[in-house]
């Protein structure tokens, strides 16, 4: 089990990203649409979260070493009495770490951020492939309660 004491939670830097690239391609559906040879893109966008505060890119740093990585987006809106919600994206472990409980450890953190932003609900989405996904997010409390719809442009 992961050691909280020894991990950092911070906001993900220009100098991480080709860790967190590396961790985003790591997995059969990432494979085939994450470019590490080509951090341009990336740059681009995290320059562009970094300035949003509502955005919350972050890294799970131990020993000096990026060891996960999860985007927490928070969004205001007028559904459910104006209630604002938080979106989860992008949760990666590092497959050294896989298991150890990390991945618990950045979903508490992104519940806890959420809270402290006046979230009145978490919701993220997960591929109908990620079934070992599911039940980890199952077991922390999620509840797949919705059908999810992508339009690629």
């Amino acid at each position: 089990m992961t050691d909280a004491s020894e991990l950092t939670i911070r906001p993900a830097t220009e100098a991480d990203l080709p860790a967190v690239v590396a961790m985003l391609a790591d997995d059969p559906l990432g494979a085939t649409r994450e470019s590490p040879d080509d951090l341009t893109p990336y740059l681009t966008a995290l320059k562009h979260l970094s300035e949003d505060p509502n955005q919350h890119v972050v890294v799970a740093v131990r020993a000096d070493r990026v060891v996960g990585t999860l985007q927490l987006t928070i969004v205001r809106g007028l559904s459910r009495r104006a209630a604002t919600r938080s979106i989860i994206e992008g949760v990666r472990v590092h497959a050294d770490e896989r298991g150890s409980g990390l991945g618990t450890l950045l979903i508490e953190w992104a519940v806890e951020q959420s809270r402290a932003e006046g979230c009145a609900l978490v919701q993220l989405t997960s591929d109908a492939t990620r079934t070992d996904a599911h039940r980890f997010y199952e077991r922390l409390g999620f509840t797949a309660s919705h059908v999810g719809f992508k339009l690629s442009l």
